[in-house]
């Protein structure tokens, strides 16, 4: 298995240390296997699954590539769209979610998450997160796997894209923001920002907070073209009351009217 603590790809020799000749024929056969490897992902590519929002998949193109990684990345919403996944992928298979402790499978079920068919692994570490993922890939068996966006080498997150390609399963990271070493391996980053608050009830302090809407930004898509955005609506109608909308300002307003 692979040795999460103390990777021998460190110690690669650098190919310029080669004699031309080996150097050649490295440099010949680095080109073909990237050719081989961008041929993958452009068949992988065409199979997409849904995110479950159909604003979403216009700007993703049809939807969430399998066998990559997606980083979800920002504040309030990205649980609400990671759920609206989760649900999309056991309706009729397996997917799986990596537990540091802030799981409410309650809420997970509310969205129409199948329980029945989602697997939770508890986990704390980065290290002990990560090896819990690579299992969960190498079994093959579930088309989703949801993790905490923690702080990883470079070595770990190119294993965990390549097992996600090989078993054509997703990978989605979930964080405030991506690392440098996650971003450079996600195949698709999307940014979430509240776009305005829901409510219900009286005016004032007495109104009751039932959802949200969220813009989902694509800062980076291989297969698209990055730049597009989706709204995004997360709200609990449990008491069927009236509903009203309130903008939330930009950050750089508000830090502006608070002096």
């Amino acid at each position: 298995m692979f040795d999460y603590d103390n990777s021998p790809m460190s110690a690669l020799v650098s190919l310029s240390a080669l004699p031309s000749d080996r150097f050649a024929a490295f440099a010949a056969l680095k080109t073909e296997l990237a050719a081989r490897a961008e041929a993958s992902r452009v068949e992988v590519a065409g199979k997409v699954l849904s995110s479950g929002i159909e604003a979403l998949d216009a700007a993703l193109a049809g939807g969430y590539a399998r066998g990559t990684i997606v980083a979800l990345e920002g504040g309030s919403g990205r649980t609400a769209i990671a759920a609206r996944l989760l649900a999309q992928a056991t309706v009729r298979g397996l997917a799986a979610v990596i537990d540091a402790g802030d799981l409410f499978p309650p809420a997970l079920a509310r969205s129409g998450v199948r329980l029945d068919r989602l697997l939770v692994v508890p986990a704390r570490t980065p290290i002990g997160i990560a090896r819990a993922v690579d299992i969960l890939l190498r079994s093959r068996a579930f088309s989703v796997v949801l993790m905490p966006a923690v702080a990883l080498r470079t070595q770990v997150w190119a294993r965990l894209a390549g097992l996600a390609q090989k078993a054509g399963a997703l990978v989605l990271a979930l964080g405030v923001c991506a690392s440098a070493e996650l971003a450079a391996f996600a195949a698709t980053r999307l940014r979430c920002v509240l776009d305005r608050v829901l409510v219900s009830g009286a005016g004032g302090v007495f109104a009751r907070l039932v959802g949200y809407d969220v813009r989902a930004h694509v800062l980076k898509h291989r297969y698209g073209r990055p730049g597009g955005s989706a709204l995004v609506r997360a709200i609990d109608r449990g008491d069927g009351a009236l509903v009203r909308e309130r903008a939330v300002a930009p950050a750089g307003l508000r830090a502006v009217a608070g002096g």
